[in-house]
């Protein structure tokens, strides 16, 4: 340990004059080189190129999951499956996902992560590639594909926003993260879009999920050769080096303790939980309504739901964009008035959609227009969520602990959320149907996808709990050293570091 980072961080009982001197040098020539370069060791230029390149993955990440719904009622048709097999596409998905998340949360605290993501996004793109070339009479084969891309994307969701958290800081970061999660409502759109499109076109499901491949190796070129590694810390005068590395159980001892951490989390369960339903279901469900009111003809020859899906995909890249920016905003406003603002926007975006995706579905039947326009509304205010809960880990967890959080953050949210629900709307609407007739195709998917409405609510009540807790974490997040600050005490003639706790009685 040099004199240096004793002093950045701490200063010892005892210490003669030049001692003393020499840090107060090595702080000057510290002054001197941020002048020149940014705390993060990357130009206000590049950092903006980052967020742009991790924005345009993101949106890739989100286009690719949920191609696969675009397309559902022709991958049911051409393998001749019920809605439970259909459900594994998406869990298989998100179980592969959220277990290997802890993985890459670790590697990505301890290593270059701009290389983790390169590798894990050209796997992903190469194995969403081989998948689009599954035959017929072996759809187990389709699963496990769909189970490996999860492998890719891990890598990139559970790092990517600690990159972002390494550029910005307070309202810089904010304003960058909402763009960041802008990509999620729009790339999911443009699956449901582009899958649906492509497919119509190319009279073949298969070509909808060899759109993103080659879209990904691009990504992996800009990481490679535009994207520079930010210093961990470094924007918020904490550096990764200054700070006291812990060991994985500690970390996840800390976090276990952190209740914003915590109550956060199981409230974007809900979250999960509601969007990876609909992102499955909800194109499929307004075909069987359409069927069943005599609006549409039956699924014969493929190309089944394509407009309900360029519809719903539509509806689903305004709202998530027009529900990212009024949550951003709507938090913005209210931390003037309460250090509470974040967790009750997301409280209050939960609670009022409940109401509307419930009509949405009831209504399905008797009114098309009035089901999309409660589908638009509770889509907006679910989508308020995003950015905000993003930005609430990031400063309610200290910087070397982020991709930590952020991979156990996801394994908690999939594991409960959106990894079960696709299978378990589909296994309940297939306990639920008396008869294969259109009617009770639609009535059976219809009564389960009821219980998205219930769990928004629960998740709203999370994130009301989070609100008692969150001014407290942040405290401690951005003032990590005052609950257990390392001081340096003399031993046998020698400095050495330890923590308040173990000398003070």
């Amino acid at each position: 340990m040099s004199l240096g980072e004793t002093a950045a961080d701490s200063a010892p009982f005892f210490s003669d004059d030049s001692e003393a001197e020499e840090p107060a040098g090595g702080a000057a020539a510290q002054r001197t080189t941020e002048e020149e370069s940014p705390a993060s060791g990357v130009t206000k230029g590049r950092a903006l190129l980052t967020v742009l390149i991790l924005c345009y993955i993101n949106l890739l990440n989100y286009m690719d999951r949920f191609t696969v719904a675009g397309v559902l009622p022709d991958i049911e048709h051409y393998f001749g499956i019920n809605d439970e097999k259909s459900g594994l596409l998406q869990t298989v998905f998100i179980c592969s996902y959220m277990f290997l998340a802890p993985v890459f949360g670790y590697l990505g605290d301890r290593y270059n992560r701009k290389y983790i993501m390169s590798v894990g996004i050209t796997f992903w793109s190469l194995v969403t590639l081989a998948s689009s070339y599954t035959p017929k009479e072996h759809f187990w084969v389709l699963l496990v594909t769909r189970g490996l891309v999860g492998v890719g994307e891990a890598s990139y969701s559970t790092i990517a926003p600690t990159i972002i958290a390494d550029l910005y800081v307070k309202g810089q970061r904010t304003n960058m993260l909402s763009v960041f999660y802008f990509a999620i409502p729009v790339g999911s759109g443009l699956g449901y879009i582009v899958g649906s499109q492509v497919s119509a076109a190319a009279q073949d499901w298969h070509w909808a999920l060899r759109v993103t491949p080659g879209l990904g190796l691009l990504a992996v070129l800009l990481l490679l050769f535009v994207v520079q590694e930010p210093k961990r810390g470094g924007i918020e005068d904490r550096p990764d080096h200054h700070m006291q590395r812990t060991g994985w159980l500690t970390d996840l001892q800390a976090l276990s303790r952190n209740y914003s951490f915590v109550l956060s989390t199981f409230g974007f369960t809900a979250v999960a939980f509601v969007t990876g339903s609909l992102a499955l279901w909800a194109p499929t469900f307004l075909f069987r309504a359409a069927v069943f009111t005599g609006e549409r003809p039956p699924c014969v020859e493929g190309n089944c739901a394509s407009s309900d899906s360029l519809i719903f995909g539509v509806i689903t890249c305004v709202t998530g964009v027009l529900g990212v920016a009024s949550g951003v905003q709507l938090s913005r406003q209210l931390r003037t008035r309460t250090a509470r603002a974040d967790p009750l926007v997301c409280a209050t975006g939960l609670l009022l959609s409940a109401p509307f995706l419930y009509l949405a579905i009831v209504c399905a039947q008797a009114s098309t227009v009035a089901t999309y326009v409660f589908i638009f509304l509770g889509e907006t205010f679910l989508s308020m969520n995003w950015a905000i809960v993003a930005d609430i880990l990031l400063y309610v967890v200290v910087p070397t602990r982020r991709a930590t959080a952020e991979a156990f953050q996801i394994v908690i949210s999939h594991l409960l959320g959106d990894a079960g629900s696709p299978y378990l709307i589909g296994v309940v609407s297939d306990s639920l149907r008396k008869t294969d007739s259109f009617l009770w195709q639609f009535r059976s998917l219809q009564f389960s996808l009821l219980l998205c409405s219930f769990v928004a609510v629960i998740g709203g009540g999370f994130f009301l709990a989070t609100a008692l807790f969150i001014e407290e974490d942040r405290r401690r997040a951005e003032n990590p050293a005052s609950d257990d600050e390392p001081i340096v005490v003399p031993k046998s003639g020698r400095s050495t570091r330890v923590p308040v706790s173990s000398v003070l009685i």
